[in-house]
């Protein structure tokens, strides 16, 4: 029986995949739980129009991606924080701190997307790369300055 399957199942196929499997498999185990439903031809014209539709979403997502690298690319985040003698900052300016900053302008960016290896420990132009995309990765300018 060709079955179309909703959910990954181990060793069988990944969601989306058409394949034959034995008939009683299919009838007591894959079609019960909802794993799987038979690949009739309106199941696969459905199965296209939703990988179709699936592409485009993902298209569109990867040029919002693209417009908001090009627009971090221009900006320069610029925190204050205290420091000692020779620029040293007293702590350090984490993604959270940068996270927070460009929520302030209006840039929504969670701080685990800010690849920020270490901490910056002091003052001045760090640049610091940001992952918007699995495709996308763009570089923002950090400009850490004394608070006096």
């Amino acid at each position: 029986m060709k079955v179309i399957f909703l959910q990954d199942v181990k060793g069988q196929g990944k969601k989306g995949e058409i394949k034959e499997v034995a008939d009683g498999y299919a009838r007591n185990f894959l079609l019960p739980r909802g794993l799987a439903k038979e690949a009739t031809k309106s199941n696969i014209n459905e199965l296209n129009a939703y990988k179709s539709s699936e592409q485009k979403r993902k298209a569109q997502e990867l040029e919002q991606a693209k417009k908001l690298a090009k627009e971090l690319e221009q900006l320069t985040v610029t925190i204050p924080s205290k420091s000692g003698e020779g620029g040293k900052l007293f702590g350090a300016v984490t993604a959270k701190q940068i996270a927070d900053q460009l929520k302030q302008m209006k840039i929504q960016i969670d701080k685990r997307k800010i690849l920020l290896d270490e901490p910056i420990r002091s003052l001045g132009y760090t640049h610091v790369p940001v992952k918007i995309h699995k495709e996308v990765t763009a570089t923002i300018k950090v400009h850490v300055v004394d608070e006096n």
